[in-house]
């Protein structure tokens, strides 16, 4: 199967940070959203688009906890937002809708790594629901603001998608359950989602990129027992992060998903998979360390899941696209 996974000769790598993509950036009268961007790299992902002159809406589940974060930077406004709540996701989008706004970057940075067996709603796995379900319902509600401002639409995928593709006999693990597996899954459903939703929108302006943004010591890791963290080389004994680790800062992390939704590099593009504020190339063999697998990538499956999320969700604002 060919493939556009390539890179394009960005001229950033691994060590760009948010303000490196922005240099000359202006975001003047530009309107983003940014789930979770209170926190870790979404936090740095807010003050690096605020400095380029964008208004962010930050949608939190914790709006008091997000005010006292984002405190002091100018063109940022906090609603409340839980995406593990449908009718949260749709209270924040009746809401945000209602002020005749539209939006011009969406990037989906919120999500939940590797937490113990937990359900959601009608029962539906956490991870897969908040990562992705929520991401899903949020974007289809806020499409009559997405499509006039021809936004780009960003999907904060992760490496942990090679753990896993879509379980499409048990996508809410009801017959067994591994953390690690399951945000594997919900990862690839990020990506997916980008992929469909480039092919339904791309005629109406609308492009739509997923990515890695790197591993980063943020309050992600929040589910992972210490031992864990030791065990698995990212810390020692004493909680400090080891360097060969290869861990990025949250100003590198926050880089590449900023150049997703802002750069003139990606003009034309879309549907692919990003890391190191480059498109990514195909896997290879067993690597994990980077590239992207090709069920994170098929427009079978990416058109499967959104057919999925539609019936799951109960919203779907490109039906007839479909």
């Amino acid at each position: 199967m060919s493939t556009a996974q390539h890179k394009i000769g960005s001229g950033f790598d691994a060590h760009s940070t948010a303000d490196d993509v922005l240099a000359g950036v202006d975001l003047s009268g530009r309107l983003a959203i940014v789930t979770g961007g209170y926190s870790g790299l979404g936090l740095e992902t807010t003050r690096s688009l605020t400095r380029a002159g964008a208004r962010v809406v930050v949608p939190a589940r914790r709006p008091r906890t997000a005010a006292d974060a984002l405190a002091g930077l100018d063109g940022v406004e906090v609603d409340e937002l839980d995406l593990a709540d449908l009718e949260s996701v749709r209270g924040f989008a009746d809401r945000f809708l209602a002020t005749g706004r539209t939006v011009d970057l969406f990037l989906g940075n919120a999500g939940v790594m590797a937490c113990p067996e937990t359900r959601v709603g009608p029962g539906w796995e956490a991870q897969f629901a908040t990562n992705h379900l929520g991401h899903f319902a949020l974007v289809n509600r806020l499409w009559p603001a997405i499509e006039p401002g021809g936004a780009r639409v960003v999907s904060v995928s992760s490496r942990g998608h090679h753990f896993s593709g879509m379980r499409w006999d048990d996508v809410h693990w009801r017959q067994g359950y591994d953390k690690w597996q399951a945000y594997g899954q919900a990862k690839t459903a990020n990506a997916l989602f980008a992929v469909h939703l480039d092919r339904l929108a791309r005629d109406r302006g609308v492009r739509a990129f997923s990515l890695h943004p790197g591993g980063i010591m943020t309050p992600l890791q929040r589910h992972l027992p210490r031992a864990e963290m030791v065990e698995r080389g990212w810390i020692d004994e004493d909680g400090n992060v080891i360097g060969q680790a290869g861990f990025k800062t949250p100003e590198q992390g926050a880089a590449t998903q900023v150049w997703a939704a802002t750069s003139p590099q990606l003009a034309g593009l879309g549907g692919l998979y990003l890391e190191d504020c480059e498109v990514a190339e195909p896997a290879v063999g067993d690597d994990v360390r980077s590239g992207v697998r090709d069920w994170a990538t098929d427009p079978e499956q990416a058109a499967r899941l959104w057919e999925l999320s539609a019936t799951l969700t109960g919203v779907n604002a490109l039906p007839a696209a479909g």
